[in-house]
């Protein structure tokens, strides 16, 4: 009876924590390195941007209800911006962590400062950075729970129907294929980290 839009609804999970994610993490990585290069601000600039992190995501989302309405943008307009913070503030440390020894000796071989950030601060940064992203994945999957309550859908609807109706087996339905998600995305981002990673800067970190 429920299989159908239960796929349904797996599928919409997926594509609002893709879309989130993916938007979030390379806004998050571009800020970090914006902040890599004035860290003197970033003890200012950090906790502001934290500060969204505070906001119960009902509300957050309820608040962009009212101005953005019921689409799906209010809900990956408030994903996306719960996911940017861990991968920002681990960029930013990450990068900060890079041994400036390595810098120093990449200049002295004629490498430009883009050079650098892409061809060292970067690879070496990245264990630290898919970290972030695999806390932001996570984060995102239960958060996206949250888009049932303005009628858009997702894993939640099946969660806050069974809550509403006491049906344990609705409940099961949307929070067990939610707890794969977060542990299967987390596996694929692992993958990742390694494909991506050179193999001899995988044990970095």
């Amino acid at each position: 009876m429920y299989g159908s839009k239960l796929v349904t609804a797996i599928g919409v999970h997926l594509y609002y924590v893709f879309v989130s994610v993916g938007v979030g993490f390379v806004i998050a990585v571009f800020l970090g390195i914006l902040l890599s290069r004035i860290p003197q601000y970033a003890n200012y600039i950090l906790p502001v941007i934290s500060i969204f992190q505070t906001i119960p995501g009902i509300v957050f989302i309820g608040i962009l209800f009212l101005y953005l309405g019921m689409l799906p943008i209010t809900v990956i307009t408030a994903l996306t911006i719960y996911a940017i913070f861990p991968v920002l503030k681990n960029t930013f440390v990450g990068i900060l962590e890079v041994d400036a020894s390595y810098k120093e000796a990449a200049r002295g071989c004629g490498m430009s400062d883009l050079q650098v950030l892409l061809k060292i601060e970067l690879p070496l940064a990245m264990p630290t950075i898919f970290a972030g992203l695999r806390m932001a994945t996570i984060y995102t999957v239960s958060w996206a729970v949250l888009a049932s309550m303005i009628g858009l859908g997702g894993l939640g609807e099946f969660i806050y129907i069974g809550v509403a109706t006491n049906n344990n087996r609705l409940i099961i339905a949307g929070a067990i294929p939610a707890a794969i998600m977060a542990v299967c995305l987390s596996y694929l981002i692992d993958l990742l980290q390694k494909k991506i990673t050179p193999r001899g800067l995988r044990k970095v970190n």
